[in-house]
């Protein structure tokens, strides 16, 4: 009988922990809910079209990209929080409607904003699979033929459209506005071989930027804007400009990126093991037992959500005692 009562306690507690985690989950930051989560994969990198852009293969590890260029209104929040200056073209009614993406910002500004919302930007590798979709191979976002009505670029609107606009023109990943709207800061130095040399896994871009005209090195800019031509669409294609230079700035934007922790399939098995005998042993109202059970559990996995729910009730029982 007491096997039986522990078990039904266990059982109980377990679907408290499950309600905990769930109201953890609910309250993340929203920075994160409008994220979309790229699967580990292989894919051709470049394009047969330029010389800085020779096809090889790459494998990225899982990430999550934003589904949306960074808006007017979140980097009005940025600046809010932190001072940060505000960029170029801020009062332009043109370009400063709050769902439009912000311009005028230079790498630097980028960079600094990514960093406050948790994230960072993505690396090149990054932008252009989330950009070319599951398949690897897409011209455009959302296909092999240009497509006048599914992105705004070559002055063909005249100015910025909203961050979530043009949703027939989406990537394969379901990400908005890869080709056109403004141009987006990733976080590589700008070297026009590095093509040749890039690591298969995970590649991070040149060491240094190459040094135009001598007037500095220069970072990696990807997608086309709505000043830019058709030819600035293609998912492969590669821009440039110095990281604290916004010159081009009615065009300049970003999006942020941010990496993803996987764990391993020994890992998740141990993890689970532990956490139901942690469930077993408060049912059995053996505190210490569940914590040093919970602890094992959150070892193997430590950013699991129910794990640290658990812990959280144990913790909460214990001081009760």
């Amino acid at each position: 009988m007491r096997s039986q009562a522990v078990f039904q306690v266990g059982v109980g507690v377990a679907f408290m922990v499950g309600a905990v985690a769930l109201a953890t989950a609910a309250d993340a930051p929203s920075r994160d809910k409008d994220m979309v989560l790229i699967p580990k994969g292989e894919f051709t990198m470049g394009s047969s079209e330029h010389s800085d852009e020779a096809q090889h293969q790459v494998v990225l590890d899982t990430y999550s990209i934003d589904k949306f260029e960074a808006s007017n209104a979140r980097y009005k929040e940025f600046m809010k929080a932190t001072s940060h200056p505000a960029p170029a073209y801020w009062d332009d009614p043109r370009l400063s409607k709050p769902n439009h993406p912000v311009v005028g910002v230079s790498w630097t500004d980028a960079n600094a904003f990514c960093k406050w919302d948790g994230k960072r930007l993505p690396t090149e590798a990054e932008w252009e699979r989330a950009a070319k979709g599951p398949q690897g191979d897409s011209h455009y976002p959302w296909g092999h033929m240009l497509d006048p009505k599914k992105a705004n670029y070559g002055q063909n609107v005249g100015r910025t459209t909203p961050v979530d606009s043009y949703p027939e023109g989406v990537s394969g990943y379901g990400v908005y506005n890869m080709a056109g709207n403004v141009f987006e800061w990733v976080e590589d130095w700008y070297d026009l071989n590095y093509y040749k040399t890039s690591p298969a896994m995970n590649p991070r871009g040149a060491e240094k930027g190459y040094n135009f005209a001598n007037q500095g090195p220069v970072r990696v800019l990807r997608g086309g804007s709505w000043l830019a031509p058709e030819t600035s669409l293609h998912t492969s294609h590669r821009f440039w400009n110095q990281p604290d230079n916004n010159s081009y700035g009615v065009g300049l934007g970003f999006r942020c990126a941010k990496s993803v922790q996987t764990v391993p399939d020994e890992a998740v098995q141990t993890g689970r093991d532990a956490s139901i005998q942690a469930l077993v042993a408060m049912g059995a109202e053996k505190n210490a037992e569940a914590m040093a059970a919970i602890e094992k559990a959150l070892a193997s996995d430590p950013g699991n959500q129910e794990y640290l729910a658990t812990r959280e009730l144990i913790q909460k029982s214990m001081k009760k005692k």
